[in-house]
């Protein structure tokens, strides 16, 4: 019988709900969800909607902020990339777009709405969380904070979840900002990261 994460996927990546949404951005795409998960992942990456590169090649985080990521959790592509070992999960599972001056615009709230629920339940139990930017955080962990607030707080939640600002280029000067975030977070978040893979 097939797991219900199979059904989810087909069903996901079925999903028009966006379409006139996206269709009146200033990208006028249309919807090409990316759903990257399989039973049995150890880690959650919780991100928040992949980008226009993502939207072409329908590979999450296949980007310099993926590039970034993987960095920030000391893996490589391979073991990212293998679905037994991480499902990535976003905040919305497609490109949401542009606006007419060329900004990211949000992911919608629908998204997470209508997949996410059934989506943690069928998932089940994973040992390590990764909230990616401010959208995760609020949604994972109910917060109203800011992310550098959110973030700071890390050991609230280790190690289990861990809140993690966006690895996009536009973050650079935030990492400057803040050397603590590298300091501090990354070394632990690195060892737990190969102490889930381990096991």
């Amino acid at each position: 019988m097939p797991h219900p994460l199979d059904r989810l996927r087909a069903d996901i990546r079925a999903c028009t709900l966006c379409a006139d949404r996206f269709a009146a951005t200033a990208t006028g795409h249309e919807p090409r969800p990316v759903a990257w998960f399989e039973p049995g992942a150890r880690i959650l990456v919780a991100g928040q909607a992949p980008g226009a590169r993502v939207h072409e090649s329908g590979v999450p985080f296949d980007d310099p902020s993926g590039d970034r990521l993987r960095d920030w959790m000391g893996v490589d592509r391979d073991i990212f990339y293998d679905r037994s070992r991480v499902a990535v999960i976003p905040m919305a599972f497609c490109f949401p777009g542009y606006d007419a001056k060329g900004s990211d615009l949000p992911p919608p709230k629908i998204c997470a709405q209508t997949w996410h629920a059934p989506l943690m339940a069928a998932l089940g139990e994973v040992r390590l969380t990764l909230l990616v930017g401010g959208y995760a955080h609020k949604w994972h962990l109910g917060t109203k904070a800011g992310v550098t607030e959110t973030v700071a707080g890390w050991r609230d939640h280790a190690p289990r979840v861990f809140p993690l600002p966006h690895p996009s280029w536009r973050n650079t000067a935030w990492l400057r900002k803040n050397p603590w975030f590298e300091a501090e977070l990354l070394p632990v978040l690195r060892d737990r990261v190969a102490e889930v893979l381990e096991r």
